[in-house]
């Protein structure tokens, strides 16, 4: 179908701004918060406008006259605080109470297919020997009944509750920093819902390791990280040891090796008795969690630290002793106030084995770790990559990535860079140099970033004020729009730049988005468009897009977006559409270089000609269908897609 409709961003002119010069406080004295958005010719409503697109999932009506009237300096730093009531949030959250649960009480109610297996087998209700044999569908059925029988939940129930609360949190909490935030480390310390293994111990790794953290200091949320049984599993270095070991039936279990096959199981052996050391997590800590691909370390200092690291694996969970079934008679034989005494460390679900530490001596990047350092010897390693200078400028470009700009200034990056190694890695001040800095509030920082599908999604029923009684409903269209939550498999995280985001069936399927969303079309979405405009009905569609595009993207130019969007208005068949096109050009996962971010647009032939011929509708157009269409025409928009 050729097209005559093409919707592309505004190209944002590049305006001169003024270059302040900084001095950094002496010692630990904290940054003063002060906004230099008058020297970049903002007025204060823009400047609003753009802390809300930058540290919020999206404005809400009436939140830039209300961010005004209580002062840029002071809401900035109540978001940072993070301590702001969240009564109403608590009460959606109630009906989820699993993703309270300890690890250990998730180890006994969501128990996995393996465990269950063995169980049904020790009970007599499987015969062992008839497991791959006869029908499938009979043994599948018998071990359900028998996990139903012991009262254990399916691990996608507790999987579906843990998703459901991220997208009510991220909906309605008042502390919108600290939710981004978490967003933000969580990615950094990426572990997947893909490993089936660490998978239930997600919810944890959320909750007590990322969210407590994410404005204190950067080693602390590395330590904690690095214990983290989500964490251990993910990149498998609760495997890790400095010796060879013997594999026994108890390993098995705990390595998840139930239902492999012999060989499987063989191979698994013969790795491990020609000793068990195990790069992964070594070579991420590096990489991807402090000093950088380009941060200074070699293949060497690789293995150094994955021996540093032998040894560090986790606690046993659950009734049966899981994972750490290995250690469980050991650590009731000599008690638990006898751990430390025998060189054993329990922190929580962690704990350092001695016996599969490497004593010997290493050294990483220099620094000599001489023999017999133990448990000390790792707490120290990450406390050295954490206090580097590579990894506090890995982090502060990371984090201007995702605040500032796709591409940030090097200087903003060194200023917060210097902050980040003035104050032992304080990640508040960090964010307060970031926003203090006149790069912040450059052209080149406004309105430059792309929301990922995640963030479209939530910043459009927070821009409608919708009610979400059933969150899922948005995850499954996100899923659809390319950012299958929580699920990304490799340990870099979803990339934080738009070009990434940006390709034909991704654009369409976040402006059949749009349309399904104001139209009701999402169950357990309700919205109601005339109370956003104090229920004025608008006279006509393009006065509708006047009146609404305003309400929903605030303090903006959007003139030409405007003109862009006026010939979609009246097309009878356009959510009809978009919704085959979407079909045709499905959201594959999305790669990087597809588009450039300042290139956004409805392909051409990826969008109906609405100047052509069309049938007569068969029934009239109300108000409400022709405002739906507006208002979802806004939220599938190249401009609402930018913060």
């Amino acid at each position: 179908m050729k097209a005559s409709v093409k919707i592309v961003f505004a190209s944002l002119s590049m305006l001169s701004s003024l270059v302040l010069t900084s001095s950094f406080p002496k010692d630990n004295e904290p940054y003063k918060l002060s906004f230099p958005y008058k020297h970049a010719g903002l007025t204060e409503r823009q400047a609003a406008a753009h802390l809300l697109s930058r540290f919020t999932y999206g404005a809400k009506s009436g939140d830039v006259d209300a961010l005004v009237k209580e002062g840029l300096e002071k809401w900035y730093q109540r978001q940072l605080d993070g301590d702001l009531s969240d009564k109403g949030l608590e009460s959606m959250l109630e009906p989820y109470k699993d993703i309270n649960l300890t690890n250990d009480e998730v180890q006994n109610k969501y128990p996995r297919q393996p465990k269950v297996l063995r169980m049904a087998i020790k009970d007599g209700v499987i015969n062992k020997d008839s497991i791959g044999k006869g029908d499938q569908k009979v043994y599948r059925k018998q071990l359900q009944v028998y996990r139903e029988s012991k009262g254990y939940g399916q691990e996608q129930d507790l999987l579906r509750q843990f998703i459901n609360q991220k997208v009510l949190r991220a909906t309605y909490t008042n502390n919108q920093l600290h939710e981004l935030l978490t967003d933000f480390w969580f990615n950094h310390f990426n572990v997947s819902l893909t490993k089936n293994q660490c998978a239930a111990y997600v919810p944890a790794f959320e909750r007590d390791v990322i969210r407590p953290n994410v404005t204190g200091k950067f080693s602390n949320l590395l330590m904690a990280t690095a214990k983290s049984p989500a964490m251990l599993i993910y990149l498998d270095n609760y495997t890790s040891s400095g010796k060879p070991v013997a594999t026994t039936d108890i390993d098995e279990m705990q390595m998840g090796m139930s239902g492999m096959k012999q060989r499987q199981v063989k191979a698994i052996k013969q790795r491990k008795q020609g000793g068990g050391l195990n790069e992964n997590y070594a070579r991420e800590v590096m990489e991807l969690h402090t000093l950088g691909v380009d941060g200074g370390y070699t293949q060497s200092d690789v293995t150094q630290a994955a021996r540093v690291l032998t040894g560090w694996t986790i606690a046993p969970l659950g009734e049966d002793g899981a994972y750490g079934a290995a250690f469980k008679k050991v650590i009731d034989r000599i008690g638990a106030a006898n751990l430390v005494k025998n060189g054993f460390i329990k922190d929580g679900d962690f704990l350092f084995v001695p016996t599969r530490h490497d004593n010997e001596e290493k050294i990483i990047l220099g620094k000599k770790f001489a023999p017999g350092g133990g448990y000390e010897e790792g707490v120290e390693l990450l406390n050295m990559l954490a206090h580097n200078s590579a990894t506090a400028k890995f982090i502060s470009k990371k984090i201007a990535t995702r605040f500032v700009n796709d591409q940030p200034d090097p200087k903003l990056v060194d200023k917060m860079a210097m902050t980040f190694l003035r104050t032992d890695g304080d990640i508040k001040q960090v964010l307060i140099t970031m926003v203090s800095a006149p790069e912040f509030w450059s052209a080149k920082s406004l309105r430059e970033k792309t929301k990922s599908p995640f963030e479209l999604a939530i910043s459009a029923v927070r821009g409608l004020d919708a009610q979400v009684t059933q969150p899922y409903q948005l995850y499954n269209w996100i899923n659809k729009m390319g950012q299958k939550m929580y699920y990304y498999q490799a340990p870099t995280g979803f990339p934080d730049r738009g070009q990434y985001w940006i390709n034909t069936g991704a654009l369409l399927n976040r402006m059949n988005f749009g349309l399904a969303l104001a139209a009701q079309r999402i169950p357990g979405v309700k919205i109601d468009l005339l109370a956003l405009n104090n229920n004025h009905e608008p006279e006509s569609s393009e006065a509708a897009l006047n009146t609404y595009s305003k309400l929903i993207m605030p303090e903006r130019d959007l003139s030409k977006t405007l003109e862009r969007l006026k010939p979609l208005l009246n097309d009878p068949e356009l959510t009809m559409k978009i919704a085959k096109a979407a079909e045709k050009a499905p959201v594959p996962q999305p790669k990087v270089n597809t588009m450039m971010a300042g290139e956004i647009g409805m392909m051409p032939e990826a969008i109906p000609d609405s100047s052509a011929k069309r049938k007569t509708a068969t029934t009239q157009k109300t108000n409400n269908s022709m405002l739906a269409q507006v208002v979802g025409v806004i939220i599938g928009s190249p401009e609402f897609q930018r913060k």
